[in-house]
């Protein structure tokens, strides 16, 4: 089973730098020699300058004038338009924090390079030698003491001289703290215009406004002088080094603008308090213990650099441990990115190089948050799942005044995009397209990760105080936007196919129209999740009661002559036959009420529409993700496997985060540690698969700690495809249907709280 990342030669840019992470502080490690650069991130660095208050005047009047175009006039083209008279403000977007660069003279002549990334200690490594001395280097981000770590030792004792200096894109000053520590301090912008727009001044610093920051760096030197000045610190003759960088900002809370003082005193404080003896044993402590709860053996370990290995695979070559090392690398970018009291992992985890990044590097709310965490409760990271609670509670509590402003609706939404400081409304100040801006069911999709976390986790106390309101907020709003039509059926107006056109007879591409099949999966999901929830609670509510009504009311769920899942009301012909978005397919996965054996017939629907999106282009890096988890469900490992090849192969970098030319996407890395998981294990029906669909180019292999809804966990061994061992563990009591293998009959087992139990 792989673990590690490794490479000869050092990172030839930020795409293929190393990330390290503790959620909050984040770094890319380039190792180079003679001028190493480690780039910083702080999750709550963003531009802007607070909460923004939303200044549409006649929201309720434009919905009148959308919805009688729509379910009156039956104008698509009108309605698409008149919809970006509801868009707010733009979003802000998150920021780099700065540089620790660090120079040692004369380190250009060296041999014997290794750069590496341990996933299970969350340790970057480079290993050279240099006249005759053996270096090593090493950075981590420790959770329990909140400080960015590296390190150097020789084999020689006073071989280390080395400077180290904190820069930063945004305008900053330095500071010397005391004769070990220096610091710097600055802002981020207070306004900024997302990348996609043009402005003849994108980039603006106003005095006093935006989010502050400060970041503290300490050096700890075994032998050999230690000096500090201006341009950072010396060290001379040394036997090692230790740096300790620390990082705090100015950000209070998404309801309240920034504090105005710079938190320098709140970084120093961070780096006063380390035991810099304990730094690594309280690291690894806290990293193992989580990384080790799961993991995947696929075939034989391949002992070669891993860009060496992705570039075979892109030839044409085997490597199954290649896909196991994506999959330990999924939840390793995770454990780094999203913990708790974090924010919640973004477009690009926490880990961002540019102030204009690409698509503001926020969470956008039609696929690419939610897809960051699929992997979540399934492999084992249960608390890395907290910040996205966090996120919707955030994102429920602003959303009632949106709902209010935009709808005159009681509950909460969320559109597509969102930031920092928690905006949910539709993007764009009206110059933004709503075949995205459009989307008022982002949040309806959102809380149903909730519903989903409790299942695998079962504790009534947190879905009584936390999910259960974040759902009824949903619904409440949701019966508010159902209008009726023609034929007495209720429709959700406006809705769209998120980021797809269709084309009217004209040859107009328009994204507005009556309820599409996308919104219907959640709508009819979010009644059965409310319902569950109450159940659950022993509550009994009027509002479940209302919902489950209307569902009854909603449209069918179609499908076309030619036998595909309808996409919107009409069978209006897409805009692009092969759209990344699968959204129509949103009731076979992530959602549950697509089932091969239980409704062929939307499976073969499912199978028609996916034949005609990958006919065309490649997929990309997001996409690809979404289809294996689709292929999985579908119970069809060929497919599932091809889609992993090809990504492997054009879509990541040589460190295996996706790539796709210039464009850093983490959700692809997540989505497919998702995707492979269920692969290997199914639960959202009322039998645990094992095995449901795996590939035959993974013949041999073994998992551990996969857990299934309900409170189980699973170990499986398996030979030549068939299950060779299996164990099961309880965290609940309860009556399960499992099933050994994709077409296996299910037996029911009966367990109880801590029991474990081999099935084979």
């Amino acid at each position: 089973m792989s673990h590690e990342l490794w490479f000869r030669t050092p990172a030839p840019d930020w795409f293929e730098a190393l990330p390290v992470g503790n959620g909050h502080l984040g770094g890319m490690v380039f190792g180079r020699i003679a001028d190493e650069r480690i780039a910083l991130n702080l999750d709550d660095v963003w531009s802007g300058d607070g909460p923004r208050t939303l200044q549409v005047p006649d929201g309720p009047a434009v919905l009148a004038d959308v919805r009688r175009l729509l379910l009156e006039d039956g104008d698509r083209l009108a309605a698409t338009e008149r919809t970006r008279a509801l868009q707010g403000p733009l979003v802000e977007s998150y920021q780099p924090l700065g540089d620790l660069m660090i120079t040692l003279p004369g380190a250009d002549d060296f041999r014997d390079y290794r750069r590496s990334l341990d996933l299970r200690t969350g340790i970057a490594a480079i290993d050279y030698r240099q006249g005759g001395v053996a270096y090593r280097r090493e950075s981590y981000v420790s959770t329990p003491d909140q400080v960015l770590v590296w390190t150097i030792k020789a084999d020689v004792p006073g071989s280390v001289d080395l400077s180290a200096a904190l820069t930063s894109v945004h305008p900053v000053e330095s500071t010397v703290v005391d004769s070990r520590t220096v610091g710097i301090t600055g802002r981020a912008p207070s306004d900024l215009t997302i990348e996609y727009r043009e402005s003849p001044d994108p980039i603006r610093y106003e005095d006093g406004r935006g989010i502050g920051f400060g970041v503290v760096l300490r050096a700890f030197a075994e032998g050999g002088t230690l000096g500090t000045g201006p341009d950072g610190i010396t060290v001379e003759g040394a036997d090692s080094v230790t740096l300790v960088l620390s990082a705090a900002s100015s950000f209070q809370g998404w309801k309240v603008p920034p504090g105005r003082k710079l938190p320098l005193p709140d970084a120093v404080r961070l780096v006063d308090a380390v035991a810099v003896d304990k730094l690594r044993q309280r690291h690894l402590a806290d990293h193992t213990v989580l990384y080790d709860r799961a993991g995947l053996t696929l075939g034989t370990a391949v002992d070669l650099p891993t860009d060496e290995r992705v570039r075979a695979v892109g030839a044409g070559g085997n490597d199954p441990d290649l896909a196991g090392l994506l999959f330990a690398f999924g939840r390793y970018l995770l454990m780094a990115s999203s913990r708790p009291g974090t924010q919640a992992a973004n477009l690009q985890g926490i880990w961002n190089a540019e102030r204009r990044p690409m698509w503001a590097s926020d969470w956008t709310n039609n696929i690419n948050t939610q897809m960051n965490y699929w992997l979540a409760d399934v492999t084992g990271l249960r608390e890395c799942f907290d910040p996205l609670t966090d996120l919707l509670e955030g994102l429920a509590e602003s959303g009632r005044e949106t709902a209010r402003i935009l709808y005159d609706a009681p509950g909460w939404v969320s559109h597509h995009n969102a930031d920092l400081w928690r905006a949910t409304w539709p993007v764009g100040d009206g110059g933004d397209d709503p075949v995205w801006a459009m989307a008022a069911t982002c949040g309806v999709w959102l809380s149903a990760h909730l519903m989903e976390h409790h299942r695998f986790h079962p504790d009534e106390d947190w879905l009584r105080d936390r999910a259960y309101p974040i759902l009824a907020g949903a619904a409440e709003f949701v019966l508010a936007m159902l209008v009726e039509d023609r034929d007495g059926r209720l429709q959700f107006v406006p809705s769209t196919a998120p980021e797809h056109h269709f084309l009217l007879p004209s040859g107009e591409k328009a994204s507005v129209d009556l309820t599409s099949t996308y919104d219907l999966w959640l709508i009819r999901e979010l009644s059965a999740n409310l319902s569950e929830a109450e159940n659950a609670l022993g509550l009994s509510s009027d509002l479940t009661t209302r919902l489950s009504a209307a569902v009854d009311r909603l449209p069918a769920i179609g499908l076309t002559d030619d036998g595909r899942m309808t996409e919107w009301p009409t069978d209006w012909p897409p805009s692009e036959f092969d759209h990344r978005h699968q959204s129509h397919l949103y009731g076979l996965y992530p959602g549950n009420q697509i089932d091969p054996v239980r409704t062929p017939e939307w499976a073969g629907g499912v199978r028609k529409s996916l034949e005609l999106r990958t006919s065309g282009r490649p997929a990309g890096g997001w996409t690809s993700a979404w289809l294996i988890a689709l292929y999985a469900r579908l119970y069809d490992p060929q497919k599932a496997a091809d889609v992993v090849r090809d990504y492997t192969s054009r879509l990541v970098a040589g460190n295996l985060l996706h790539r796709d030319g210039d464009i850093f996407q983490i959700d692809a890395n997540f989505g497919m540690t998702g995707a492979i998981a269920e692969l290997l294990i199914q639960s959202h029906t009322d039998v645990v698969r094992l095995l449901p669909a795996l590939p035959a180019e993974w013949p041999n292999g073994s998992y551990h700690g996969l857990r299934a809804r309900g409170g189980l966990s699973f170990d499986v061994t398996w030979q030549d495809g068939k299950i060779t061992e299996a164990l099961v563990r309880a965290d609940q009591s309860g009556c399960f249907r499992i099933a050994l293998g994709a077409t296996a009959e299910p037996v029911e087992v009966e367990l109880s709280v801590g029991d474990a139990r081999h099935l084979v």
